[in-house]
């Protein structure tokens, strides 16, 4: 990619951001935005605004960049969770790591790139190249201030990943300690009930957990059906019993002394509407027993008198075959997905592994639109293959062509990802919300790990050197990628800015909400607005974030200009993440914090990387002493990992007994 193609793409991307921010101020500012700005707020009953004059309501400003700004942990945590917290953490170890990076690359590393005279004569494609290591010729003694910021890169990651591993390890057992009356930590969900002749899957689940916990079990519910008609009759019970119940209850908040139905007169309307209901409810009950009965599912959640129980019940194999009586910590109400909860257990694995395919069909797919961005990137070898193209290279427009186009097609394409790998995490059989987005996040990682990073380097290195070099061998492999790896920066580069930068502008604007927002209000003519609110899209934000610490990781020794443009995004990233969280999302549920194991194994992952390509091209760059090193450094990075996931991962993947019994609430009949 050549220098005017990248400015030109800077210049798209900081119009476009400028704007969206400037209008985005204004907007918040209209009452009639409210619920697309101020989610979060009106779901908590406080109103995130004051009455402003109209002039006023007019003029961008930049008063939210300070309420972010301001805001502190506990209000993140009031507003997010411990999920919005980790989140915000990760944003803030990438500020931190890639300003180390920026002070040690731009200031001792990019100089010696500069001046290094490798590059003898330039041409129009490999004006970058001079700001990247190819400019440094073979055994020169400038190589040693890369393998110097590489080694103070890794050690300063190690400590901060440790630093943020022990922090949010630490926040999920305060949670335990802070909450301990939380439903989750008393209730187990048991799947794969075993069916017995003559008896419901209820009276099987009673009778098991009375024989073998007999001293702490206390009741159980069990799932039912969703389909249409099933969910009509359950509701018609459920409902009958609930109006039954509340106008036996009813209380007249007037009164010190509540009024029930046996002291209200005959001729009380109340308390006739009482007995027709209880009557009504008790036929109604009776005369679907049978049919309740054939509606359930091998699926129920249990509940214990104290928490240790629930926690022995959950972890240990209730039965010889361990597809039988499977057990585990329920998720929280409001985080159950009730769809997934009747598909029997033993079929899981067989949904699993479609996901599975699936999963690889699509990324085979999304190879075609990655082999044309990169086409897009290197119009001069597609003139030369495709020869009915020729003549496009010499357009005026061409810069926005091979600078813009691409990251912008690309970016589109990346859209359908998140969307395709929710749905694919719902097939797998999730039993919570939590944990599908969660399993969503994972293969949204995955994803844009092989097919954004990965196969770009391949096809851009391939496109830009089909015909010079030939690849025979794993040597000649590693060859070309510590030639051509760094080349690819300048696109990257341009990803960055059109993905990233305009993406939190996009994010900050809501335009997809805030149009249905003026069409239910305007069109519609509904006053209140569209109603929906939307918890944070993890499974779309964390694996973006996480591309980009892999592109900073990569290439902050190879070509260091990538690393401001990475900084300009998570600098602004934290006001705008901050911003979302405190204002529009809504915390219905929570992972506590499970989304940062995810993360530190991206990072690590992503310094193996570093560390791998730096030890390939010290070789090739006849630095075999730095070589080495590095190489140690690989085995080095591995041994950290492991001891971390020694150390805190059992603190997210089971519960600690010490905190567990030191509680000693209890429920009771």
């Amino acid at each position: 990619m050549i220098l005017p193609a990248l400015l030109t793409s800077a210049g798209f991307n900081i119009v476009i951001c400028v704007g969206f921010f400037s209008l985005y101020s204004i907007l918040r500012k209209q009452p009639y935005n409210l619920k697309v700005y101020f989610g979060q707020r009106l779901a908590q009953l406080k109103p995130g605004q004051k009455n402003l004059y109209f002039f006023d309501r007019l003029i961008p400003s930049a008063g939210w960049l300070v309420k972010a700004w301001e805001a502190t942990d506990d209000d993140l945590y009031a507003c997010g969770g411990i999920d919005g917290l980790v989140f915000i953490g990760l944003i803030v170890f990438c500020i931190r790591i890639f300003s180390i990076a920026a002070v040690l690359c731009i200031f001792i590393v990019l100089p010696v790139n500069l001046f290094g005279q490798a590059i003898e004569q330039t041409t129009p494609d490999s004006q970058m190249d001079i700001f990247t290591i190819r400019n440094v010729p073979e055994g020169s003694t400038g190589l040693w201030a890369h393998f110097f910021a590489l080694y103070v890169i890794s050690i300063s990651a190690y400590v901060l990943l440790y630093v943020e591993f022990k922090n949010v390890a630490r926040l999920r057992l305060e949670q335990a300690i802070k909450f301990p009356r939380k439903p989750s930590h008393y209730t187990v969900l048991v799947r794969g009930i075993p069916w017995s002749p003559g008896e419901s899957y209820s009276e099987v689940v009673s009778k098991h957990f009375s024989s073998w916990y007999n001293l702490s079990y206390l009741a159980h519910q069990m799932v039912y059906r969703s389909g249409a008609i099933q969910k009509l009759m359950v509701t018609i019970c459920m409902e009958t019993e609930k109006m039954y119940k509340v106008l036996a209850e009813t209380t007249i908040t007037q009164y010190v002394q509540p009024i029930t139905v046996e002291a209200l007169p005959s001729s009380n309307p109340l308390k006739i509407v009482a007995s027709e209901t209880e009557s009504t409810f008790r036929k109604h009950k009776h005369n679907n027993k049978k049919d309740m009965r054939d509606l359930e599912c091998a699926a129920a959640f249990v509940f214990f008198r104290n928490r240790y129980a629930a926690m022995v019940a959950s972890h240990t194999i209730q039965a010889k075959d361990p597809m039988l009586w499977v057990t585990d910590f329920a998720p929280e109400p409001q985080d159950v997905y009730w769809a997934n909860l009747c598909i029997p257990y033993r079929y899981l694995w067989i949904r699993k592994t479609l996901v599975f395919i699936g999963t690889i069909l699509f990324s085979v797919w999304f190879l075609l639109p990655t082999s044309l961005v990169q086409g897009l990137c290197n119009l001069a070898q597609l003139e030369t293959t495709f020869p009915f193209l020729r003549g496009i290279a010499d357009r005026k427009y061409v810069n926005i062509i091979s600078g813009y186009l691409p990251s912008l097609v690309l970016t589109f394409f990346v859209l359908l990802v998140p969307p395709v790998m929710l749905m694919f995490a719902t097939l797998e059989g999730a039993v919570s919300r939590s944990g599908r987005k969660k399993s969503a996040c994972c293969k949204v990682i995955i994803f844009f790990f092989w097919n954004i990073f990965l196969y770009n380097l391949f096809t851009g290195t391939w496109w830009d050197r089909m015909h010079l070099l030939t690849v025979s061998g794993l040597k000649d492999m590693a060859t070309l990628l510590g030639v051509l790896v760094p080349g690819q920066a300048p696109f990257f580069m341009t990803y960055i800015m059109t993905t990233g930068w305009a993406s939190l502008a996009y994010e900050l604007m809501q335009p997809f909400v805030l149009i249905v927002n003026w069409f239910c209000q305007f069109v519609l003519m509904r006053p209140e607005g569209y109603g929906d609110l939307y918890t944070f899209p993890y499974h779309t934000e964390v694996p973006r974030a996480l591309l980009f610490a892999l592109l900073g990781f990569t290439f902050s020794i190879l070509a260091p200009l990538i690393l401001p443009f990475l900084l300009v995004y998570y600098f602004f990233a934290y006001f705008v993440y901050r911003n979302q969280i405190l204002n529009v999302y809504i915390t219905r549920y929570n992972t506590n914090g499970s989304y940062w194991p995810i993360a530190h194994n991206s990072a690590i992952f992503s310094l193996i990387v570093m560390q791998s390509v730096a030890s390939i091209i010290f070789g090739m760059k006849r630095l075999g002493t730095a070589s080495g090193f590095a190489f140690i450094l690989i085995i080095f990075t591995l041994l950290f990992n492991l001891y971390c996931r020694h150390k805190f991962l059992p603190l997210f993947t089971n519960k600690a007994v010490q905190v567990y019994i030191a509680s000693k609430h209890t429920y009771k009949v």
